[in-house]
């Protein structure tokens, strides 16, 4: 299995407009073919018995909060395969300008492609 994961700093003020960005996507992505999606609003900022949290690591504001979102494929080939499909589907729905509306900074953003090494 494959997953792509994202830590993502939205602006309180657009909790609602993320989630229901958010929740298009997921179908979306479910469509062609991903296997899970979820998105995860922070809940416990400051646990007790951790350094460095994911609001210290994600750099946000005051008025920010952080959300956790991750995608699951089959393979990595899979997740390609996945997303080259949603790109597509998003660039002739919106044209090239695709991104240019979200809810949140683009370049403040972090991802990576994980392979999963246990799965119980």
């Amino acid at each position: 299995m494959y997953v792509d994961g994202f830590v993502i700093p939205v602006p309180k003020k657009n909790t609602g407009k993320y989630k229901k960005m958010a929740s298009d996507a997921s179908k979306v992505w479910k469509r062609f073919g991903a296997l899970d999606y979820k998105e995860c609003i922070l809940d416990d900022a400051k646990p007790k018995w951790v350094i460095n949290t994911f609001p210290k690591m994600a750099k946000t504001k005051p008025d920010e909060t952080v959300w956790f979102s991750f995608i699951v494929y089959k393979s990595r080939a899979h997740r390609d395969t996945v997303n080259k499909k949603v790109m597509a589907y998003y660039e002739k729905k919106y044209g090239k300008d695709a991104m240019k509306d979200m809810p949140f900074d683009m370049k403040r953003f972090a991802y990576g492609g994980f392979k999963v090494m246990v799965d119980v």
